[in-house]
């Protein structure tokens, strides 16, 4: 890369770290090409990105940002996940580390809080935005579908009783 290169890769990065609202570094040594394509592509489904910068330039990125307290993650072969969904990027790198020894989690940021490695494992453990919606959705749908119900109950039993009453009357 010549110097127009890095200036506008630290400038994008800076701008992704500004944006995101998580952001995983782990260690990726022994990674072969097909599993880190299969890393991208799983978190670019879901919402996310997935780098890999060298370390100098991914600590000028991060200078002015919020998550300027992770410098000290980028030692060695590191790479950057990250993602606006402050679950997305942690789920993504954890369910991917779990199947493959290779990628170590280091660290991250939610925001301005630091995070260690079992930090970035507890908030992939939490739903996503889109999960949570949907189950703020349920929550409000089955309060109503409840009271409908009981208010059609009364109205249900009275035409049980009339009908009743009307095939008395027809068979007397």
């Amino acid at each position: 890369m010549d110097k127009a290169e890095k200036r506008e890769f630290v400038t994008d990065l800076n701008g992704a770290f500004q944006n995101a609202g998580s952001v995983v570094v782990a260690h990726y040594a022994g990674i072969t090409v097909a599993q880190m394509n299969d890393l991208r592509t799983k978190m670019r489904a879901a919402g996310g990105t997935v780098k890999v910068a060298k370390n100098r330039l991914a600590k000028i990125a991060l200078q002015g940002t919020e998550s300027e307290a992770m410098q000290g993650l980028f030692v060695g072969q590191t790479l950057i996940a990250y993602s606006e969904d402050p679950i997305t990027a942690p789920k993504v790198a954890s369910d991917f580390a779990k199947g493959n020894d290779k990628l170590v989690i280091l660290g991250g940021t939610m925001g301005k809080t630091s995070l260690d490695a079992e930090g970035v494992k507890a908030l992939a453990t939490l739903p996503s935005l889109d999960e949570l919606r949907g189950r703020l959705v349920g929550m409000i749908q089955t309060p109503a579908t409840r009271i409908a119900s009981v208010v059609n109950a009364p109205a249900g039993q009275l035409a049980r009783v009339f009908g009743a009453y009307a095939r008395k009357d027809e068979a007397a």
